[in-house]
């Protein structure tokens, strides 16, 4: 599958799955020196190959007829400063609501550390400003994803389908968090709990093989 292609696919998903609405959200892939970018004013569940432009990493526009999203900026500020082969940006509803509310995303689930732990948002900035990349580029240090101040979130990955599954993963964090909010007060992991679930990830137990009588 193509690099537009890819974006067409994950788009669609991201409209299917409720994290963007309207013509908001934006997904690219990197390939090289070379960024496949979803544009400017097309609905993610209307894409086609044809409509995707391709953008170099200093942000010229090298292939496509179409405008890049106004997100641009932002997506290559964080190839700039990571190893990512992917980013996704979405207003999903929880992810919106905690990062118009909050200073972070504490992990209250063990998968928060599949992230970085916790998320931070970034500072307020008017979208697709130097501003509000530069916000991102800081938040997202050492991280997989962050929230975007009264606007949304963005995360990273080695592929387009790591990336989307992060997205995934974020919505159903600040979920768990709003949901648990009107409970009572969430209960937040310790440093020590989480250092504990990475010594379980690196020392799986390892079960008796039943012998043949």
């Amino acid at each position: 599958m193509s690099l537009r292609e890819q974006l067409c696919e994950y788009g669609r998903r991201a409209v299917e799955l409720g994290l963007v609405i309207g013509t908001s959200g934006n997904l690219s892939v990197r390939q090289g020196d070379l960024v496949a970018v979803t544009p400017s004013g097309v609905a993610l569940d209307r894409l086609t190959p044809d409509l995707c432009p391709i953008v170099d990493v200093d942000g010229y526009l090298v292939e496509g007829d179409q405008q890049p999203s106004s997100e641009t900026p932002m997506h290559l500020a964080v190839y700039q400063t990571t190893s990512a082969q992917a980013v996704v940006h979405t207003h999903s509803v929880f992810g919106t609501v905690v990062a118009t509310t909050l200073p972070e995303l504490p992990p209250v689930h063990y998968n928060a550390l599949l992230l970085g732990g916790t998320v931070k948002v970034a500072e307020y900035a008017t979208y697709g400003t130097p501003e509000l990349a530069a916000n991102v580029r800081r938040a997202m240090a050492g991280k997989q994803a962050a929230l975007l101040a009264n606007h949304g979130g963005v995360t990273i990955g080695a592929t387009l389908e790591q990336a989307f599954e992060a997205t995934r993963l974020l919505e159903w964090l600040c979920e768990v968090y709003v949901r648990g909010l009107s409970v009572g007060t969430p209960a937040i992991l310790s440093d020590d709990q989480l250092a504990a679930v990475v010594d379980r990830s690196l020392n799986p137990p390892a079960f008796p093989r039943r012998t043949a009588c």
